[in-house]
């Protein structure tokens, strides 16, 4: 590339986050502190754009969109009604099938039935996502887990494959308690009976608490083990997302006004999106992942999952965030076998928020793993599949010798 190229290129970016951060001051006093995001964002792609195409960052992620297998796994559809009438989807990735109770086992052996009464129904395994993702974020541990245990993936609320939220529609504010009860209308739909497991990302975290602070006799009766991943119990009004101090009270004071002024013109700011998407494209990588070599197919997974999330259910939701603190549902989690797992460089729920997490459960196991942001389970598939597996065991969920046919990986370095 040309001297006078690659200065056009750094220009271009240049222009892109100044465009983008005067839109923001016109938004008001956030200017500032968005303006920041905008530079390191540009700073992201600067190095990319220095020597690559627009045209061809287009055809790349054309190409990614178009043969990248990653959220491709489908199950049986189900649908739940929440309290408000919202319909929540959700699929169900059922067991491999296994000879009949009383024929040969594929060892030989041969089963016992099981007279005069009902064999007992299997665990289930149910993976809650987190904000501005969806099920398909599972990806990789939907792919490890398959036939091996039953699951249930769903799409919370105003997300993926779930409608809208009525009761927002009509105007009244998200809570996390809502997404709480929304769970429990999953789990009635398709887990009505048998024990479960409840995994859950980020906002799928908070939402499992939620649950407990609601139907703590399910947790005790049900729930047989539980896996919070990059996930808080509060305080997270407190996060600073890595930057500096000034730019951190400016967000906090004025953003959730921002996102609703935006939440009102959805139209005109979904095309700014696609306008400067490249930008949007950093941020999404610098706040989703900390590793450098993260497969470009997966950082574009990860982008189309946050994109494909309107801008008036990122208002929406975002107020309920600071407002959250279930710290004191913790304790319903004590009984049962209980994973905490977090990267150690995330930047929207700092592990910090993980090991505050472990100090009300001192029995569960707590992962902190190096090289890691926000989206660990994309970022390291393998340690988190593997430590989940390992949670299964313990829970009785699965028996040892299946974990390691179905392909668990091995364990990458982390902390206990």
């Amino acid at each position: 590339m040309s001297e006078n190229s690659a200065g056009a290129a750094a220009g271009d970016v240049m222009a892109v986050a100044a465009t983008t951060a005067a839109g923001w001051r016109r938004a008001g006093v956030a200017g500032a502190a968005i303006g920041v995001l905008a530079a390191g964002a540009a700073a992201g792609v600067a190095v990319e754009r220095l020597t690559v195409g627009r045209g061809m960052r287009k055809k790349a992620r054309l190409a990614l969109d178009a043969t990248g297998p990653y959220g491709s796994l489908r199950g049986t559809p189900g649908r739940a009604v929440a309290d408000d009438g919202t319909e929540l989807y959700y699929e169900v990735d059922e067991v491999e099938p296994t000879a009949p109770a009383d024929g040969p086992a594929s060892d030989g052996t041969r089963r016992r039935r099981l007279f005069g009464r009902k064999a007992p129904a299997p665990v289930t395994v149910v993976f809650s996502h987190g904000y501005c993702l969806g099920q398909d974020s599972w990806h990789f541990q939907r792919a490890a887990l398959r036939g091996l245990v039953r699951a249930v993936y769903w799409d919370q609320r105003s997300h993926g494959r779930s409608e809208r939220g009525r009761a927002q529609g009509d105007g009244v504010a998200l809570g996390i308690d809502q997404l709480g009860r929304d769970l429990k209308a999953v789990i009635d739909a398709a887990v009505p009976e048998g024990r479960i497991v409840l995994v859950g990302h980020s906002m799928g975290g908070m939402t499992m608490m939620a649950l407990a602070d609601r139907y703590p006799a399910l947790i005790r009766d049900r729930v047989a083990a539980v896996a919070f991943v990059g996930t808080s119990s509060g305080k997270l009004g407190e996060v600073n997302f890595g930057l500096p101090v000034a730019g951190v009270r400016a967000v906090r004071r004025v953003l959730p006004g921002v996102l609703r002024a935006l939440g009102t013109q959805a139209e005109l700011v979904e095309k700014g999106r696609r306008a400067t998407a490249d930008l949007f494209a950093g941020l999404i990588k610098r706040y989703s992942f900390s590793s450098r070599d993260v497969d470009p197919a997966v950082a574009r997974f990860a982008e189309r999952l946050i994109e494909s999330t309107p801008i008036d259910v990122v208002a929406e939701f975002y107020p309920a965030f600071t407002e959250h603190d279930k710290s004191g549902a913790l304790p319903a989690f004590r009984d049962v076998p209980v994973l905490i797992l977090a990267g150690e460089k995330d930047l929207v729920t700092p592990s910090s928020h993980s090991e505050a997490i472990a100090d009300v459960l001192p029995e569960a196991e707590l992962i902190l793993v190096p090289d890691a942001g926000h989206l660990v389970m994309l970022e390291h598939p393998e340690t988190v599949s593997d430590r989940l597996a390992d949670l299964l065991v313990r829970s009785g969920a699965v028996a040892a010798a299946n974990v390691g046919e179905h392909g668990s990986t091995a364990q990458q370095p982390g902390r206990r």
